[in-house]
């Protein structure tokens, strides 16, 4: 259940993602960066999900946390530099936190399950 949550939730802070990049006029290298990151995020979650052990399933894991860190480094940093709003960072800031907040949950469940 928590899975399909997961996937659901980075899919749709995948199209917030991009549908940002896209109102961003003039700055690609930085669009780049976290259009990259951002939608990492649900790709890497996704396969996790077809993983082939469990060591894989929290390799990919792990590599959706850092992608999410990461988008969130990028959205505070265009919050400060004001290419986006405060309403735009703290929308895409919560999204990104709690997806955050899932994968941290899943992951030291995964990780507990690897003792037994």
């Amino acid at each position: 259940m928590t899975d399909n949550i997961l996937i659901d939730l980075s899919m749709d802070f995948a199209i917030s993602i991009v549908n940002m990049c896209e109102s961003i006029k003039g700055r690609s290298i930085l669009t780049n960066q976290i259009l990259r990151s951002g939608t990492s995020i649900g790709a890497n979650i996704h396969e996790a999900n077809y993983a082939q052990s469990k060591a894989d399933f929290i390799n990919k894991m792990q590599i959706a946390l850092k992608e999410c860190h990461e988008t969130e480094y990028w959205l505070k940093l265009f919050s400060k530099t004001k290419i986006i709003t405060e309403d735009t960072y703290k929308k895409l800031s919560g999204e990104s936190g709690k997806i955050r907040r899932i994968l941290i949950a899943s992951l030291n469940t995964a990780k507990g399950n690897l003792d037994k």
